[in-house]
Formats: structure tokens, sequence, C-alpha cells
């Protein structure tokens, strides 16, 4: 028995099918202010709403206001997009006379909003991938009304932005299924949400598990509907060792720690997995890491369950050979986790699927080559990420630039020098990587280019005027 109705906690999925029409129809300056208003809601709001999301979550005030300013961020990106005109450019070709190939009709492509978006929120960032995060403001952007399920680490906080998000809408005197809340917690009613026969597509950011049977679902549809998932991944750090030219070994050891402590490392981009060579420099550097990592600041996972999967997964990887733990957590002390393990273990089939799991949580395994020849074969055994970085691939060389090829095809977002964590929202960011980093690496869930997953092409061939009067310009 379920203790809340499915279908009354589903009324925002039929809501958004009204809302869809109009908004589809909506002009860039409706839709731009709309965005604008939403940041600016946020902002007025700030403090009780960062208070709440911190008693919610543990991630900080300064952490969260940080994320709150990213996400006004976003919304205002998204406006200024849709104003500049560029998101629904009509695409003309002119008719030519006489025989194809050269004789043509004319043509108008142009682009089409989906329609109501499923949108599951993310545990690990309660503003920037929630309610109002990067997937609803590319989605109304686009001209998709969104609705939103609620993720269970920060339920009330949802509940708070889904209200003021309402005031907009009312003030704006816009239909309030134009952004819509499930925020019942149970697995059934994410899994009814995407089988909703109103729902036009899904965006999630989560767990492989969860997103690859919310994919099965959105497939197996009478009418299948695309499922734009970002799962996660264990992304790699290669270390060439030039990299000790530039810098001193306890320098970068102090980088990659602050990098994988950061949030309890509950970051999609925090680096998972160090390739290095063996040498004087790597081992003063495991050292120094290892002292970094034992001494870095604890606070309380986003979750029980979170913090119980990060301990399994620290004691799987213990179990697992050739792997030698210097740091790890146990329940007393919810601390980082650092192993190490030689490349000839680490690229063994028969290892493989113990140690390329994500362990969602401050957690580093390196991988130790007995010479730089062995990098690019330990890169080159992973698989799919979201982002790939390189520390002293600066100067031209053969490694280098067999290393960036590599990582090209491994990753979405290739990263020279400094820490993956953090993600600009910028018109030429790419976050989505080739599988099992997210179930469509052609597009990105951040950035601008993030309005292209809800938006579908329709030709107009030899249209009336009267259909062309209304196309934008």
């Amino acid at each position: 028995m379920h203790s809340e109705p499915l279908l009354s906690s589903l009324d925002p999925a039929a809501d958004a099918a009204l809302a869809a029409p109009v908004w589809a129809a909506s002009c860039p300056p409706t839709r731009a202010a709309l965005l604008q208003a939403l940041a600016e809601v946020l902002e007025e709001h700030r403090e009780p709403l960062v208070a709440l999301a911190h008693e919610e979550t543990h991630l900080g005030v300064a952490r969260l206001n940080g994320e709150l300013d990213r996400t006004c961020f976003q919304l205002r990106a998204f406006a200024d997009l849709v104003l500049a005109g560029g998101l629904h450019a009509v695409e003309h070709d002119t008719a030519i006379g006489g025989p194809p190939p050269r004789g043509r009709p004319d043509m108008q492509r142009v682009l089409v909003p989906l329609g109501p978006v499923a949108m599951f929120a993310a545990s690990n960032f309660p503003f920037a991938f929630s309610v109002l995060g990067g997937d609803t403001a590319s989605a109304l952007a686009a001209g998709c009304p969104v609705v939103v399920r609620a993720h269970p680490a920060h339920l009330r906080l949802s509940r708070a932005v889904f209200h003021r998000v309402q005031q907009v809408l009312q003030a704006q005197r816009l239909p309030s299924g134009l952004v819509g809340l499930v925020d019942g917690a149970s697995v059934e009613h994410g899994a009814a949400l995407v089988q909703h026969p109103d729902i036009r597509a899904v965006a999630f950011t989560g767990s492989r598990r969860g997103g690859l049977a919310l994919q099965a679902l959105a497939a197996q549809r009478a009418v299948p509907i695309p499922f734009f998932g970002e799962l996660g991944s264990v992304n790699p750090l290669v270390v060439l060792p030039a990299a000790f030219s530039d810098q001193s070994p306890d320098a970068l050891a102090a980088q990659l720690a602050a990098s994988v402590a950061l949030g309890m490392g509950q970051f999609c981009t925090r680096p998972g997995v160090v390739v290095m060579a063996d040498g004087e420099a790597p081992r003063r550097f495991i050292g120094e890491l290892a002292r970094q990592l034992a001494a870095a600041p604890v606070h309380p996972m986003l979750t029980p369950a979170i913090a119980q999967s990060y301990l399994a997964a620290a004691q799987a990887l213990r179990r697992s050979a050739g792997v030698h733990v210097l740091v790890e957590p146990v329940p007393e002390h919810m601390g980082p986790l650092l192993a190490t393990v030689q490349a000839r273990d680490f690229v063994h089939p028969a290892h493989q699927a113990a140690l390329r799991h994500e362990v969602f949580g401050p957690a580093v395994l390196v991988v130790v080559c007995e010479d730089a020849s062995g990098l690019a074969p330990v890169l080159e055994s992973m698989a799919g990420a979201l982002v790939a970085t390189l520390w002293g691939a600066e100067a031209d060389s053969p490694l280098a630039r067999q290393l960036v090829a590599v990582a090209t095809a491994r990753a979405g977002r290739v990263l020279f020098g400094g820490v993956p964590t953090g993600v600009a929202v910028t018109r030429a960011q790419q976050h989505g990587g080739p599988w099992p980093s997210s179930t469509q690496p052609a597009f990105t869930s951040v950035g601008l280019h993030a309005c292209e997953r809800f938006l579908r092409p329709v030709v107009y061939q030899s249209a009336p005027a009267w259909l062309l009067a209304g196309l934008p310009t």
C-alpha cells in the first residue's frame, strides 16, 4: 500500500500538458521575464532558503550561497539566450527552379518544444540541480513546462522553492502548470512520472542504477520518450612526469586533496582515479596526499543511505586484489578514502568490475604504472567519464598527444591542469560524456546548449504565407 496516492501526486503532469501549448507559443520577452523573475525570487529569499538547505544537506552556508548564485546566474543566462533570438532561429532554403538535385522547394527548418519534461532533482545540488536548476531553466527557455521530481534529501527546501515559483507564475499571470512538483518519496512516484502519458522527455541526474531503471521505463512506454540521464562516472586524472617539473609534489597533492574532500566528495566531477608512473616524486605525492586527506575536515553526508553506501564501497575496495588502503573511513569518522593499486592489477579483466565502480564520496584510487608508457593503457581501459584531467601535458610531446587522444575518446570534457570539480555555466560547456557517464553523450546538462535536449526540428515545405508570417525572423 502506498502512503500517498500516485495519481493525485501526478496531477502536475496533467497541468503541465495544459500549459504546454501556451508556453510553446510564448514570445521571447515573456520567457525571459519569467526566468529573470525566478532568479530574483531566489535572491530575495536567500537567507531562509540557504538555512533550510544547510539543515537538510549539511553542505555549509558558504557552499550553498555559492550554489544559489550559480543557479541565479544560469537562469539569467538562459533569459539572455532567449532574448538573443538564436534558440528558435529558422533555417531557410529558398526554392530553386528546375529538376533535382539542383532544383528544390522552399523549406523552413524550425525547432519546436517537445512538451512537458520530467526533471529528477539531484541529491548533491539542492539549488543548481533541483526545482530551479539547470534542467528546469533550459526546459523553460526551450518552451517546455517542467514537472520536478523532488529529491528526498531536500524535500522541505524543494517545497519552499516551489512555493516561491508559484508566486512568480501567479504574479506574471502564467499557468501554474508551467512548473509542477512531485514530492512523494517512493520509487514508485518517480516511475509513475516517467510513465505518465503527458510527459514528453526526462532529465535525470543521479545514480547509474536508478537512471537505468528509469531509462528502461521511458523506452518501454507505448510511445517511447527521450531520456537524458547524467549517471556520474569515475573521472580519471593522469599525471605525466612533466607535472612535477612545474609544481612540487606537495603542492599538487594539496590541490588534489582539496578537490577530493570538497563537499565530502559528493560531486559528479570529483577525480576518482589518479594514474601516474612510479618514481621518487610520485611516491612523495602519494604520501602527502595521504597526510592531507587524513587531516581533511569532515561533515555528515547528504543522507544516511549515501553514508552507508560509501562505507560499503570502501570495504569492497579493501577486499579487491592488489589494493593497498592508506586512508579509509570508519563509522565513527566518515573521512576520505585513499588507496593504491599497481597498473597490472587495475587493467586485469578479473579485477576491473571491482576497481571501476564509482564511489560517491571523498574517495580516490591511485594507479601506479612502472613507467610513463603505462599511462595510456590504463586510461584506455577505463569507461566513459564526464571529465578527464591531464597534468603535465602543456608541452607538446608524443606522450601528451597520445593521452589527449585517449582522453578525448573517453570523456565529455578534457581538463589541462587544475581540478575538475566545478562546472562553468557557459555556451561552450559540455557536461555529459560517453557511456556510462551519460545516456545521451551528444547533449549536455550544463551550459546554454542544454536547451537542445528539449527541442525537435520540423521542416515546413512550401508553407503558406500566413504560416510563414508567424515564424521567428
